[in-house]
């Protein structure tokens, strides 16, 4: 068995990591500085390096980035005010980090699962791109293909892993698919939303309770991470929860154990922990809703989920999978789309994303029949737009909206609006704008240089959106 390799500087802790690594059944190598580290991998590279980061000659990320590329896996250990330190290892390469003090079950477990885990799939190993999809995400944009690299190389790691991007981009199934190729896969994958959970009730569902603990505890009750042991457990809207119990996360994610409510002792649990939340979580750390040294140990491998206005070429490749899907559930016929259809997709700006997106395709299976879907069968939020009748606006703020070039003389033009307020011009110049337009509301924003998205709310906002629906 090829023994690990343990860089580390203090004699005593040296002596200690190898006697609990010794009793595990793993053999351990010994170097004290980077320059024997260096030495001993010039000999052979290890398949697993232990390496404090604070050594007498050098400093490990060094080490670690001229490892990069080797098929080493390298668990970094860092002093607990040094923090970012382990997450800048991590995001150089490290597979794992532990903060001093850990406990020897923690040391133990980090070095196993390093020694387990599933091998990086090589770049020409993998496809150029994902045509139908990837661990339950569809979709081969560049920004797409992105995530799945991402998810490939998080998949060998312990590391806690924070998911951010707005709702219905898929959060839960980037979580799942980092579980699913992680060597955890066959262990559970426990979904949590700390934002459904009353917060008097999110401490028992997190670590359990025991009979009798509180009103209502009738019998005893194993919480997520219990559930989760040995496989991962997904905090979704983490941002939701409460800042005491924030404190008991923290805790837990430093020792590995959990104290169910009325328990008198800890118990020792081996979980991957997922999060994530549609806020911003720095912003919620400024404003204080968000502990800040939770947020460092959770904020190690971040992911931003792109949303599906910022993945456009991905939009009919959703729509038509899972109308497939929903056609096969529902017992209907559907095959494919019109064009006149896909276009009202394609021009649609999608604030609620993917998730939206799938109810849209899902209550056209449900409510109608037929091969193809047509423009028609879409639910009132995105059918095809019909042009109301203009109402009476003066001629000068049509003037202004359908003018391509700016006016030789614009104060002139705009005179006669002196007096009037700015929301009431606003709103006129828009609503003549998507009548130059021919109602199209995409062809609108990018003449007034805004977003689809905020064109829509503008008009909701004035009670037009329902009358265009």
């Amino acid at each position: 068995m090829q023994p690990v390799l343990l860089v580390e500087d203090t004699s005593s802790l040296a002596m200690l990591y190898g006697a609990v690594l010794a009793r595990a059944g793993h053999p351990v190598d010994h170097a004290a500085t980077l320059a024997e580290a260096r030495a001993r991998c010039a000999r052979g590279m290890p398949r697993v390096m232990l390496l404090d980061l604070q050594l007498p000659d050098g400093d490990g990320l060094d080490l670690l980035a001229s490892l990069s590329g080797a098929n080493c896996r390298v668990i970094v250990i860092t002093a607990n005010g040094s923090i970012n330190r382990a997450v800048q290892a991590m995001r150089g390469g490290a597979f794992d980090f532990l903060v001093k003090p850990f406990d020897e079950s923690r040391l133990v477990t980090a070095v196993e699962n390093a020694l387990s885990a599933r091998g990086a799939i090589e770049p020409e190993d993998a496809p150029a791109t994902e045509s139908a999809g990837f661990e339950g995400f569809i979709g081969r944009s560049a920004a797409m293909d992105e995530i799945y690299r991402m998810v490939r190389a998080i998949g060998r790691s312990t590391a806690t892993v924070f998911i951010t991007g707005e709702s219905g981009t898929g959060k839960e199934v980037c979580a799942r698919a980092i579980h699913a190729v992680s060597n955890r896969a066959k262990r559970p994958f426990v979904p949590l939303n700390c934002a459904a959970i009353p917060r008097d009730l999110l401490e028992s569902e997190v670590f359990g309770h025991l009979k009798g603990a509180f009103t209502g505890a009738l019998s005893d009750k194993p919480g997520a991470a219990a559930v989760a042991d040995g496989g991962t457990l997904f905090l979704d809207e983490i941002c939701e929860m409460d800042l005491s119990l924030q404190t008991k996360l923290l805790r837990f994610l430093q020792t590995s154990t959990i104290q169910p409510v009325g328990a008198a002792r800890p118990v020792q649990v081996d979980v991957r922990i997922v999060c994530a939340t549609n806020r911003d979580p720095a912003e919620e750390v400024r404003r204080g809703r968000f502990r800040e040294d939770l947020y460092y140990r959770l904020h190690v491998v971040p992911i931003h989920m792109p949303p599906l206005r910022a993945r456009p070429d991905d939009i009919l490749d959703i729509a038509r999978a899972s109308l497939a899907t929903f056609s096969r559930e529902e017992g209907r016929g559907f095959q494919g789309f019109t064009e006149e259809a896909e276009r009202v997709l394609m021009e649609r700006p999608w604030p609620g994303n993917v998730r939206q997106l799938l109810n849209v395709i899902r209550n056209v299976v449900v409510l109608h029949e037929g091969t193809l879907v047509r423009p028609e069968m879409l639910p009132g939020e995105i059918a095809p737009l019909q042009v109301p009748e203009a109402p009476p606006r003066p001629a000068n703020v049509a003037t202004l909206a359908q003018q391509r070039t700016p006016p030789t003389d614009l104060r002139a033009l705009v005179e006669p609006l002196i007096g009037r307020s700015l929301a009431d011009v606003e709103r006129e110049f828009i609503e003549a704008t998507i009548s130059a337009c021919g109602g199209s509301i995409p062809r609108a924003a990018r003449m007034l240089s805004l977003s689809p998205s905020t064109v829509y709310r503008k008009l909701d906002s004035w009670g037009v959106g329902q009358r265009r629906a």
